[in-house]
């Protein structure tokens, strides 16, 4: 009798907490109001020009992989334009050597850009100059100036992910 119940009570939770997720998806859901993009070379304001095609690269692989648009490779043939200025770079020191606290030992760096995203067909601009940023942490203890070259990728990446987003994501 015991067994029956728990057994009949199993096949309920089950049905009920498989229903629920029934209609879930990965993702937005959303669908931006374009469907191909052109994303525009990236400019640079910076010192750093080996940047720029870093950012440009990761940034079109990150369209690449959403398959809610698809990138083509002229802005004649683009429902939509994406334009990406780096507009600056710093490094704040988080940490000083213990031996001698006028040296860091650890930077937060930060790259800066900004985006534009253009409407092609209505001529309306979706948004303008907008601030995105991302910041990672470089230990110099191999040496500042490799360190920082390396974290470029990554910091290049972060911002690809986020540029992405703020051009595909439907609020």
């Amino acid at each position: 009798m015991l067994r029956g119940l728990l057994a009949v009570l199993c096949t309920c939770a089950a049905l009920v907490t498989s229903t629920g997720c029934s209609h879930y998806s990965l993702g937005t859901g959303g669908q931006p109001s374009f469907r191909t993009l052109y994303v525009a070379p990236v400019g640079n304001k910076t010192l750093l020009p080996q940047t720029q095609a870093i950012l440009s690269t990761k940034l079109r692989e990150a369209v690449l992989r959403d398959p809610r648009v698809q990138l083509v490779n002229t802005a004649a043939g683009a429902d939509a334009l994406l334009s990406v200025t780096i507009s600056s770079y710093r490094r704040d020191v988080a940490a000083v050597r213990e031996g001698d606290t006028g040296l860091a030992r650890k930077f937060n760096v930060t790259l800066e850009i900004t985006c534009t995203l253009h409407d092609q067909r209505s001529g309306k601009v979706i948004f303008e100059n907008r601030p995105i940023s991302a910041v990672r942490e470089v230990f110099t203890d191999s040496g500042q100036l490799q360190a920082e070259y390396q974290t470029i990728p990554l910091l290049a990446e972060a911002l690809a992910a986020k540029i992405t987003r703020t051009a595909l994501d439907v609020w």
